[in-house]
């Protein structure tokens, strides 16, 4: 389905998301992409005002609103004036225009919001579920709430089997739950991009092997246990370095642990890069690792960036955690590890990277499965196939 297509297929919709684009965070890139795609001025996106903003939204083929959603922690519960302020927005734009469906962004607390405009324009809900909310979140009363908005949904999307599974254990009705997921820009993310220069900035040599990691730095990623299997490969003669983007709390942890490991001058902390440069150095590296583990409930509900990685080609390295059997398939696009298990993750990366021939086949099956069936094309088209129904269901 092409561009037009999709537009002409799409319905008046009002987005209630805090995440969107220029915040950081897959979430923020699938909404952004999604709805560009589906596109028109008649799909309104209400979101947080934060920097950056103005730039992003001038020239969208959406009509954003952007609004303060500061939390307060004076207030109980904190996120109190960020509820009224949506709510307000979701009321004054349906009094405005003829929405015919609300999508929430999350359970909470856009969908709470979204609950309470759907039901006074008589229209119905669709809410974003991504899998760690629904493991993490311990407060009764905020367990209670979201329980009850996600079965008053017409349709929730889960991102991955995992999601799903999360869903009906809290009682959601099978048949309202719609398994999508994230994407990726295959015009962005692809093979063959220049890459020299980056591996010069951090040293990285002709006869060096570089993995590479994506995301917020938080324990339950893995990046601690991809540092502590780096000084296990340096004893079986590989000479591998790491580079790591992204930002987060863990990170003097983690710059301790490489210096404890003896791999400082191996470990390279590339903080947020540029848009342009990320797919250049997914190009860079040798082997995407991200060996995600369960730490206290909270988990991986998806990984896009095991997509991003298999569309620049790599073969990809995943924890067996939550929901990335979605994102890898284990032996034919990567594999999925336990990621509590250093000495398992040192030896999927030891074979790797010493057998060429096996992490060009799976690097091979991982673009051409992003090609085929993850390109942001294709996950409008069945965004707009799901309103269409759900619309259609109502009347």
């Amino acid at each position: 389905m092409n561009k037009k297509n999709l537009q002409k297929g799409s319905k008046s919709i009002l987005v209630l998301t805090e995440l969107f684009l220029p915040t950081k965070g897959g979430t923020a890139v699938w909404f952004d992409k999604v709805y560009r795609l589906l596109g028109g001025k008649a799909i309104h996106i209400v979101t947080a005002n934060v920097s950056g903003a103005d730039a992003h939204d001038k020239y969208h083929e959406n009509t954003i609103h952007r609004i303060d959603l500061s939390r307060f922690a004076w207030l109980k519960p904190e996120s109190l004036v960020m509820y009224l302020k949506l709510l307000w927005a979701s009321i004054r734009l349906g009094l405005k225009y003829r929405f015919q469906i609300v999508h929430a962004g999350r359970v909470l607390p856009e969908g709470l919001v979204g609950f309470f405009a759907a039901r006074v324009f008589k229209i119905p809900l669709v809410i974003y579920a991504h899998g760690e909310e629904i493991t993490t979140w311990r407060q009764p009363v905020k367990l209670s709430v979201m329980k009850y908005v996600y079965r008053q949904a017409d349709g929730v999307i889960a991102n991955s089997e995992f999601t799903k599974q999360e869903l009906l254990k809290i009682g959601v009705t099978e048949s309202r739950i719609i398994n999508l997921s994230p994407g990726v820009d295959v015009q962005h993310f692809k093979p063959g991009l220049v890459t020299e220069d980056l591996k010069k900035k951090i040293g990285v040599g002709d006869n060096n092997k570089l993995l590479l990691s994506v995301g917020r730095l938080s324990r339950r990623k893995g990046f601690d246990h991809t540092i502590k299997a780096l000084s296990c490969l340096r004893k079986k003669g590989l000479d591998v370095h790491y580079a790591i983007v992204g930002i987060g709390k863990d990170k003097p942890y983690l710059e301790q642990l490489a210096q404890d490991n003896g791999v400082v001058k191996q470990v390279h902390f590339l903080g947020h890069v540029s848009e342009e440069d990320l797919p250049r150095w997914y190009n860079a590296a040798d082997l995407f690792v991200m060996p995600n583990r369960e730490i206290n409930g909270d988990t991986e509900g998806f990984g896009m960036v095991f997509l991003e990685a298999n569309a620049c080609g790599k073969p990809v390295i995943a924890g067996i955690a939550g929901g990335t059997g979605g994102a890898v398939l284990d032996g034919k696009t990567g594999f999925r590890i336990d990621g509590t298990r250093v000495d398992e993750l040192t030896d999927h990366i030891c074979k790797l990277l010493t057998d060429q021939t096996l992490a060009r086949e799976l690097g091979q099956n991982g673009l051409n499965r992003v090609q085929n069936s993850f390109s942001w094309q294709s996950i409008a088209a069945k965004t707009a196939k799901i309103n269409c129904a759900i619309v259609k269901d109502r009347k």
